[in-house]
């Protein structure tokens, strides 16, 4: 039993990682597109979301889950459904924070750079998100059905 709660620990401490990892570069992806770019907020998060879905799936199958690759489309099908479950989260909670919150107010500014509400909106959904992803991710690639599923096609 300490055995699976140590590996299950393991898990969490990889997943947090990986996961800032992709936040720090879906925010960065965020403000680029926003800011830079001139985008709508929910535009430039839906493309900054997509691209850190990529960054999580090698983490999640090269580091955190490897036995993940062993398995066939079936399993790369759940983690790819989760993750645009996750996309839709993630932009309605950015939507109805926006309607909320709002997202132009500058909540402070550090060295000349301005912290709008909009990013506090995205702090405040990347956690929602990252609990969807944990649970899902981990459900779907630890799945016996899945695995049965997959053994079978």
């Amino acid at each position: 039993m300490k055995e699976k709660e140590s590996s299950r620990l393991g898990e969490v401490f990889k997943f947090l990682i990986s996961g800032g990892i992709c936040a720090v570069v879906e925010f960065v992806l965020l403000v680029a597109l926003r800011d830079g770019l001139g985008m709508d907020t929910l535009l430039a998060q839906f493309f900054a979301f997509l691209v850190s879905v990529a960054v999580n799936y090698l983490f999640a199958v090269l580091w955190i889950w490897p036995s993940a690759r062993e398995n066939n489309g079936v399993m790369k099908a759940g983690f790819l459904i989760t993750s645009l479950m996750g996309l839709v989260i993630k932009e309605l909670f950015m939507w109805i924070f926006r309607m909320i919150l709002g997202e132009e107010q500058v909540l402070f500014t550090v060295m000349g750079k301005s912290f709008s509400m909009y990013m506090l909106n995205f702090c405040i959904t990347t956690v929602i998100v990252m609990f969807w992803n944990f649970f899902t991710k981990r459900a779907v690639l630890h799945s016996e059905w899945l695995k049965k599923l997959t053994k079978k096609a």
